[in-house]
């Protein structure tokens, strides 16, 4: 699978309307080339250069199987998970000052849906996808603040 965002390509820079210092709205995120048999995707955002933890910024799932985007600020018909902003939707970077930290969006294909209320965490939906991932995509971006 090729997972990509019009509002920024692979290493590139998130653009400011995506994050805390803009408007904070989802970015549009596509895939392509998806594996036959694809019943749902789950989608993972993550900073792993967050202090202390890998800081999670987005957690979607039960995505149709149909589904080739997700539309900017919009979560495609999927369940939402909890963030460690503790809440659910998605939480744009918002980094402390100083080097940019990378923003991993990871897109699993699977071959069935998870049995997980919405609310569900990082760590419950990447135990629920064990077994049923058929296909994996992720495109990183990057956000850094200076004050």
């Amino acid at each position: 699978m090729n997972l990509t965002s019009r509002a920024f390509s692979e290493g590139a820079t998130i653009p400011v309307p995506y994050t805390c210092d803009g408007t904070d709205s989802s970015p549009p995120l596509a895939w392509t080339n998806v594996p036959a048999g694809t019943k749902a995707f789950a989608l993972i955002c993550d900073d792993p250069d967050a202090p202390g933890k890998t800081f999670v910024h987005w957690v979607l799932y039960n995505l149709p199987g149909t589904a080739r985007e997700v539309a900017e600020n919009h979560s495609g018909g999927a369940l939402e998970g909890m963030t460690d902003f503790r809440r659910t939707g998605w939480g744009g970077p918002c980094p402390p000052p100083g080097t940019p930290h990378r923003y991993f969006f990871r897109l699993y294909a699977l071959d069935a849906t998870l049995s997980l209320a919405a609310g569900a965490t990082k760590s419950d939906v990447e135990r629920a996808i064990q077994g049923h991932v058929v296909g994996e995509a992720q495109l990183m971006g990057r956000y850094g603040r200076t004050r």
